[in-house]
C-alpha cells in the first residue's frame, strides 16, 4: 500500500510539473523585426492613412494546454511614431495629438484571455495612452508555433482594436470619418 500511494504521489507531482511546463514566457522578436505595432485612420473619409511605432517591447505568457490563463505587458515608445511623412509625424507627436513630450510612452497590460475556438481569442487589457488608462479588447487569431532554425522555440499571434481618439484625451478635430482609430498588432515572441 505505501509504494502505491508513493507511485501516485510521484504522478501526481510530475503530472502537475508537466503542466505547469506548458506555460512558457515569451519576448517580442522586435530585434528581428518580427513584430509591428501599426495603425489607420480615414483621411477625410476618402483613404486610409497608415503609420507604426518603431520602438516598442513586450512580453507574454502563453499555455497552449490552458490558453485562458496568458497575459500580455507591451510598452510602446510614442516617440517612434512613423507615418512615412516627417511634417506630419511632428504634428502628431505634438500637443494636438500624442503630445509625446509629456507622455512618451503608452502601455497594454492584460486582465484576461478569452479563447473561442479555431485559434481566435478576445484579449481584454488596459491601455494607457496620452495620460489616460482605459479598458480595451483585441480581437486576437493565433498564426502558429513551433521550433526555429536556431534551436528557439517561436509563437505568433496577430490582433486588432479601434479605439475614438478622445476616449484617451486626444480632442483634435479630424472631421467626422476620422474619430476611431484601428490598431493592428502583430507579434512573433521567442521563448526565453
Amino acid at each position: 500500500m505505501k509504494k502505491i500511494a508513493t507511485f501516485l504521489f510521484a504522478a501526481l507531482v510530475a503530472g502537475s510539473i508537466s503542466t505547469t511546463a506548458n506555460a512558457a514566457e515569451y519576448k517580442f522578436d522586435t530585434k528581428g523585426a518580427h513584430a509591428f505595432v501599426q495603425f489607420r485612420i480615414k483621411h477625410l473619409g476618402y483613404s486610409w492613412l497608415y503609420g507604426r511605432f518603431d520602438k516598442f517591447d513586450g512580453n507574454f505568457v502563453y499555455d497552449e494546454a490552458k490558453p485562458e490563463a496568458s497575459t500580455v505587458q507591451v510598452t510602446v515608445d510614442t516617440t517612434s511614431l512613423n507615418s512615412n511623412h516627417a511634417e506630419r509625424d511632428k504634428h502628431l507627436r505634438g500637443k494636438d495629438f500624442l503630445n509625446v513630450a509629456d507622455f512618451p510612452t503608452a502601455t497594454f497590460k492584460s486582465t484576461s484571455f478569452e479563447p473561442n475556438g479555431d485559434g481566435k481569442a478576445l484579449l481584454k487589457g488596459d491601455l494607457t495612452l496620452h495620460g489616460v488608462t482605459k479598458p480595451i479588447t483585441i480581437d486576437v487569431t493565433e498564426i502558429g508555433g513551433g521550433q526555429d532554425p536556431w534551436g528557439g522555440y517561436r509563437q505568433g499571434f496577430t490582433g486588432t482594436t479601434e479605439f475614438k481618439l478622445k476616449d484617451f484625451g486626444i480632442d483634435y478635430d479630424l472631421g467626422p470619418a476620422s474619430q476611431t482609430v484601428e490598431m493592428i498588432l502583430d507579434v512573433e515572441g521567442i521563448r526565453l
